[in-house]
């Protein structure tokens, strides 16, 4: 994978070639600070919101003190945003040039990707470790690491709300929702496998930059499919029921090509798994302890429970 296909499986760059297959959006340029924004640890406050002043935190160790200050205003951003939500019909799916924050919406009230305003959307951007990796290191993977990065322009895309259900990893086609049993799917596996080829072979092949993609479709209930994404054919994608060492040159799906693209979906409820995105509900606090990665938070985590235990036993030494 090399930073040019990276840079093709932007949505601003494939949207306007296949925008009659996918669903309605709008792109927003992001500022550069609003980008600082996003990136700045040290800021907790959710910016875009009715009230300029609420409560936040720095990243000093040396203090736990709580204070007032002021959020970050983008008057001019925030008004095209709000803008563009009216136009979508009053709730969007955010995203930035390639993912969208899905492993953040465990932190939104009503844990959904669905926002209907700025700061719902800055909320789901800032707990966010898909979005920081698309602003900071979206190359990360590629096998051209000594060539110049290409320019980027940021983008949010903002989409009208839908279910992506089949990932489409040529020679393979995956359920996308893989953690979830659904009865159908494996009944209309020949319908689905025909209607996804149909779409490909007169929406998607030969239009797109590259030759090897990967692309998410959604099968309405009147059987016709959609463009959701496209993204890089490589490691950086996943592969949900497929495996990397399957599907490419020389794995056994690929070699099995000929005979049509390999369907997979949950076929049982046995089979169902807990989604990928639980792991970021964890605080990173914990994280570092099981990992023993920040000695101190270690050495911290023994005293507080040396002085329970001593609490506890002066609890039981003291007369009744």
């Amino acid at each position: 994978m090399k930073k040019e296909q990276v840079v093709n499986c932007q949505f601003s760059v494939w949207y306007p070639i296949f925008k009659q297959h996918t669903i309605k959006s709008l792109i927003l340029p992001l500022p550069q600070n609003v980008i600082e924004y996003l990136l700045d640890d040290g800021t907790l406050v959710v910016s875009g919101s009715d009230h300029n002043t609420q409560q936040t935190h720095t990243n000093n160790s040396d203090s736990d003190a709580e204070e007032d200050v002021q959020a970050p205003e983008f008057p001019e951003f925030t008004s095209k945003v709000l803008e563009a939500i009216n136009a979508l019909g009053g709730r969007v799916f955010p995203k930035l040039n390639w993912s969208a924050p899905r492993d953040a919406n465990w932190i939104a009230l009503n844990s959904s990707l669905q926002c209907d305003s700025l700061s719902d959307i800055f909320l789901l951007f800032k707990s966010s470790d898909f979005i920081t990796h698309d602003l900071t290191q979206p190359f990360l993977v590629c096998s051209d690491q000594d060539s110049p990065d290409p320019p980027l322009r940021r983008d949010v895309p903002l989409h009208r709300t839908s279910d992506d259900v089949f990932v489409c990893l040529f020679p393979a086609i995956s359920q996308r929702d893989y953690t979830q049993h659904y009865q159908h799917l494996l009944k209309q596996e020949e319908h689905i496998l025909h209607a996804v080829q149909e779409f490909f072979s007169q929406h998607i092949q030969y239009k797109f930059l590259d030759e090897d993609f990967v692309f998410d479709v959604y099968r309405d209930s009147q059987g016709r499919v959609w463009l959701i994404d496209v993204n890089p054919f490589g490691e950086v994608t996943e592969s949900l029921l497929f495996s990397w060492e399957e599907l490419t040159s020389g794995g056994e799906v690929a070699q099995q090509q000929q005979d049509g693209p390999a369907f997979r979906c949950t076929t049982s409820e046995v089979t169902v798994q807990p989604s990928p995105c639980l792991s970021y509900r964890i605080p990173r606090d914990f994280v570092d302890l099981s990992s023993g990665e920040d000695a101190y938070k270690l050495i911290d985590f023994l005293k507080l429970k040396k002085s329970q235990q001593e609490d506890s036993e002066e609890e039981e030494n003291a007369p009744q």
